[in-house]
C-alpha cells in the first residue's frame, strides 16, 4: 500500500490518464476524457505530487472547493475511514463537475463494498474498468486485477485496458504476466511506449532486458 501522499497523487495520474486518454487513446466510461486508468488511458506524472483531481486552469471558487472536498474524501478512504469517506463522495455525485461526480461515484462504490453496504454491481467494460482503475490507485491489486480482467473479457483488445493490466501484474511482481499484457497495449496502440518510458510503475521491470525490447522496439 502507498503512502498518503503518494495514493493521492495517483489518483491524479488515474485521471489525467483516463482525461488525456479519451483525446488520443483511452475510452473512459459515460464517453469522458480515470487508467482512470487512467493507467493505459491516462498517463501523467502521478508521483510528483498534485491533487487527486485534475486542475482547471482558471477554475472558479466553486470548483476549487469541489476538489477539495475530493481531497478530504480521498484521504479518508486512504485511512480506511469508509464511513466518512462515503459522506463526502456521496455530496459530491451530483455537482456539476462531472469529472469529479464520477470519480466521486466509483469511490463511493468503493466504500458501500467495504463497509457491506450493497453496491450495484458493475456490468459493463467501462465500470469493472473504473473500479479496477480506483483499485489500482489504492493498491488493492487483487481487486483491480479482477475488475480489469473482466472489462478485458467483455470488450477485449482495448489497449488501455491491457495497459492497466500491465501496471497491476508488474506492480505484485508477476513481471510475465506484465509483459504479456503490454506487448499486447503496444501493438494495439504503439504510442503506449511513450507512456511505458517515463511510467514509475515499471520500475520493477526496467531490468528486465524484455523491457528494453519492447518499448524501444528499433533498437532490436
Amino acid at each position: 500500500m502507498a503512502t498518503s501522499g503518494k495514493a493521492a497523487a495517483t489518483v491524479a495520474h488515474a485521471i489525467a490518464r483516463k482525461r488525456s486518454a479519451s483525446r488520443s487513446d483511452v475510452r473512459s466510461p459515460n464517453g469522458e476524457a480515470v487508467h482512470s486508468v487512467s493507467r493505459t488511458g491516462n498517463r501523467a506524472d502521478h508521483r510528483n505530487g498534485g491533487s487527486p483531481v485534475p486542475q482547471k486552469p482558471h477554475a472558479d471558487m466553486q470548483y476549487q472547493n469541489v476538489i477539495r472536498n475530493f481531497e478530504i474524501g480521498v484521504r479518508a478512504f486512504q485511512k480506511q475511514n469508509y464511513e466518512k469517506a462515503a459522506e463526502v463522495f456521496e455530496k459530491l455525485v451530483d455537482n456539476d463537475a462531472r469529472d469529479v461526480a464520477e470519480r466521486a461515484q466509483v469511490h463511493l462504490r468503493l466504500c458501500r463494498q467495504r463497509t457491506r453496504r450493497a453496491p450495484k454491481a458493475p456490468k459493463s467494460a467501462d465500470e469493472h474498468y473504473a473500479l479496477g482503475i480506483a483499485c489500482l490507485n489504492v493498491r488493492d491489486l487483487g481487486q483491480a486485477v479482477e475488475h480489469l480482467s473482466k472489462a478485458d473479457r467483455i470488450k477485449p483488445n482495448q489497449d488501455h485496458i491491457q495497459y492497466a493490466l500491465a501496471v497491476s501484474r508488474a506492480l505484485e511482481g508477476n513481471t510475465d504476466a506484465a509483459f504479456a499484457h503490454l506487448e499486447v497495449a503496444f501493438t494495439l496502440r504503439p504510442e503506449n511506449r511513450i507512456h511505458a518510458r517515463r511510467d514509475e510503475d515499471f520500475q520493477s521491470l526496467s531490468g528486465d532486458p524484455r523491457f528494453r525490447r519492447l518499448i524501444y522496439p528499433a533498437s532490436r
